[in-house]
């Protein structure tokens, strides 16, 4: 049965499907850890504040979305399957986070590498 961290995080797809990314700090706690594989580690709410605003920026320019393709979690600890889409093509990628006390307190994604292009000469 699907408890608090599955609740939550959610909340957290929901959020982001709208594309500000600034609307998930205050799903953090104020010593919340985030880390994420290609642009660092980031400790604190406000320090996860500035990585959200950064990737609404980033993530526009670069015409990047993230849809959830399944959660599962349950009081304390959750987990995510995402897609990436980009033009460039689709990646695949997991986040495993922690929740205590009705907030976040651990994000990580985990990303699949980019698929090789292959062409018919080699």
């Amino acid at each position: 049965m699907p408890g608090e961290a599955h609740t939550i995080i959610e909340r957290f797809w929901r959020i982001q499907d709208e594309g500000d990314y600034t609307k998930l700090a205050p799903l953090f706690a104020e010593d919340a850890v985030l880390e994420d594989p290609i642009w660092g580690r980031y400790e604190g709410r406000k320090a996860i504040l500035g990585f959200m605003t950064t990737m609404v920026a980033e993530m526009g320019e670069r015409k990047i979305s993230f849809t959830v393709d399944e959660i599962c979690g349950d009081e304390h600890t959750a987990w995510a399957r995402w897609t990436m889409h980009s033009p460039d093509g689709d990646r695949g990628g997991v986040g495993i986070y922690k929740v205590r006390g009705g907030e976040m307190i651990y994000y990580r994604d985990y990303i699949d590498p980019p698929v090789e292009k292959v062409t018919k000469n080699g």
